[in-house]
């Protein structure tokens, strides 16, 4: 894996979106496979910024501003370019990041940077109207854990394979033409498993500080798989992460132990996303 990305279907563009500080190696890699098409790859990454509403009232605060969300209700990813003669082109996506389940709502708004600052007061001030806030990145990651959610540079890197990280049914597809690693993803999808897997983790509730990525399993004895990341939820009332353990032992239910620095203590795997016991 190079990197985990959206990929956003325009009338005439293609807009990338991943995570922070790829732009350049994501750029390369693309080019160096552009042989005879008719294609440029522009960097906007100077240019905009990303503001996301998430949330079952999304809907409700991204209309309240202005910006019309009947075009992209829809489908999941779909994205429409909303030209404002005050902020300039902005993009509309359907992109829930942070929830699971049939319940799934929120919208990715790319703002040129000079627009970034009023489109986000009018932002807040609409989510507060229907008992919403602003959220800070600590929160957003919370509640990305709590849904089971993997990110590209915390619980899945250059190391993963996608069927790994549970991401190829949105991510992957086994019947389109020649790709780089196809072959390997392709056998691996015909024996039928892989050798590890991202799993959601309970943590023991006398926890008494939060477990740092790597920190590693065991069963029986036996060192199994590692945290990758790990956070306290108030929501939850626990301390729980996500990690990769090896596939004789991560069936739901089983219990294992976590090392780390301030000792031993007691996991236990449960089904993603996460739910208050």
């Amino acid at each position: 894996m190079e990197s985990d990305l959206n990929l956003f279907n325009l009338p005439d563009e293609l807009l990338l979106d991943f995570e922070p500080g790829l732009a350049e190696k994501i750029s390369q890699r693309l080019e160096k496979f552009i042989v005879a098409d008719d294609v440029q790859i522009a960097d906007v990454t100077p240019h905009y910024g990303l503001l996301t509403v998430q949330g079952q009232k999304a809907s409700q605060v991204v209309n309240a501003v202005g910006l019309a969300t009947d075009g992209v209700t829809g489908k999941v990813r779909s994205i429409v370019k909303i030209s404002d003669a005050m902020l300039g082109d902005i993009y509309l996506a359907n992109q829930p990041r942070i929830s699971s389940g049939t319940e799934k709502t929120g919208f990715d708004i790319f703002v040129p940077n000079n627009s970034l600052g009023a489109v986000a007061d009018k932002l807040i001030a609409a989510a507060k109207n229907v008992g919403g806030r602003a959220c800070g990145w600590t929160a957003f990651e919370t509640a990305r854990i709590e849904a089971g959610i993997p990110r590209f540079g915390a619980d899945m890197d250059e190391t993963n394979l996608p069927m790994e990280c549970g991401i190829e049914q949105s991510a992957m597809n086994f019947n389109k033409g020649c790709y780089i690693g196809q072959e390997v993803l392709n056998r691996v999808h015909t024996i039928g498993h892989v050798n590890k897997e991202l799993r959601g983790l309970r943590l023991a509730d006398d926890l008494q500080t939060l477990p740092q990525k790597n920190d590693k399993l065991f069963y029986n004895g036996k060192e199994i798989g590692y945290i990758t990341s790990a956070v306290k939820s108030p929501a939850l009332n626990a301390t729980i992460a996500l990690g990769y353990v090896r596939r004789e032992a991560n069936q739901i239910g089983t219990e294992l132990t976590l090392r780390t620095a301030a000792g031993d203590g007691a996991v236990k795997i449960v089904e993603l996303p996460f739910v208050k016991s």
